[in-house]
């Protein structure tokens, strides 16, 4: 799930040509193969990215949305001689995670994933909604359930391959990518078409930030991300999402240097191209920011920490 709030301040690779068929495997690589759900939008751009992992026993990750034709074109996918022996589920939302139980059921598989939906979430976030802040309607699928509860480092694996759990939190805090060699599933924390939805209390910026640390200090081939096509210079574009959200955040503080300003007034003014039916998630984006700038001491809310407080800097 992407973040399209600001339309022309995200980089898309170019040239995208990215337009498979819905739910008719391509190879990647050898072992790795990728099926397109079809639930295009301007979220999830041409659709959730399914990849079928190995040659005998199978990993399934993300299965996707509740969609009765790609679930039968997942299991049209395996050929004679192989089984589905793992469903795995990148984070819940409800355009990755909801067919995993299904596809399990229908396979005799176990689903994995690092826990529920509000796994995995930070301390202040789990403040922010005892206080009584709602999702911003991003899609969580609350149902979610693992059968197996992954950790952090932990190692999978069947005939052929083996996947390394990368807890990647930020978009949600149940987010894990997945390592196989220097290859990497990135689901929706690295994307080339546009980046992160970052929205509080599911997402969290600091965390976002520290896990695109964590990934750019190791050496990548590819990224395989939840949407679009394959990331073929991992590093540089982890360098660009750290740099779009160290400018979003100089653009906050700038506007905060003046007076201070709620997220709702400081959306209006930085995201000044964005359609008004966005600025609610606008208003989300800036927040993450805020909540991450209070968090480092560099401003603090004037009064109750809510969304709708202001906020100034800290001095």
């Amino acid at each position: 799930m992407a973040d399209t709030t600001g339309k022309g301040q995200y980089q898309m690779q170019a040239p995208d040509d990215f337009n498979p068929t819905p739910g008719l495997p391509e190879e990647l690589q050898p072992g790795v193969r990728r099926l397109l759900a079809p639930n295009p939008s301007p979220m999830t751009y041409r659709g959730t990215n399914t990849y079928l992992i190995g040659t005998r026993d199978l990993a399934v990750i993300d299965p996707g949305p509740q969609m009765e034709s790609h679930l039968e074109a997942i299991i049209a996918a395996v050929q004679p001689g192989q089984h589905i022996s793992h469903v795995i589920v990148t984070h819940s939302h409800l355009d990755h995670s909801p067919l995993a139980r299904g596809l399990a059921e229908r396979c005799g598989a176990s689903v994995y994933g690092f826990g529920g939906s509000e796994a995995g979430r930070s301390v202040i976030m789990q403040e922010l909604v005892a206080a009584g802040m709602k999702s911003g309607g991003e899609g969580i699928d609350r149902a979610f359930s693992p059968d197996i509860t992954l950790v952090d480092g932990e190692f999978l694996s069947g005939e052929g391959w083996e996947l390394e759990v990368i807890h990647t939190p930020g978009h949600l805090g149940n987010h894990i990518a997945l390592a196989l060699g220097d290859a990497c599933f990135t689901a929706d924390h690295v994307m080339g078409w546009a980046s992160s939805l970052v929205s509080p209390p599911d997402g969290d910026l600091t965390d976002f930030m520290a896990s695109c640390a964590r990934l750019r200090a190791r050496d990548w081939r590819v990224f395989y991300p939840g949407h679009g096509g394959a990331v073929t210079g991992p590093q540089e574009r982890l360098d660009w999402l750290i740099a779009h959200r160290q400018g979003r955040e100089a653009e906050i503080l700038s506007a905060l240097a003046t007076a201070p300003a709620t997220p709702a007034a400081l959306a209006r003014l930085i995201y000044k191209e964005t359609p008004a039916a966005l600025l609610p998630a606008a208003e989300r984006n800036v927040f993450a920011h805020l909540v991450d700038l209070v968090g480092r001491s560099k401003v603090e809310p004037c009064g109750e920490f809510a969304e709708t407080a202001s906020f100034q800097l800290r001095v």
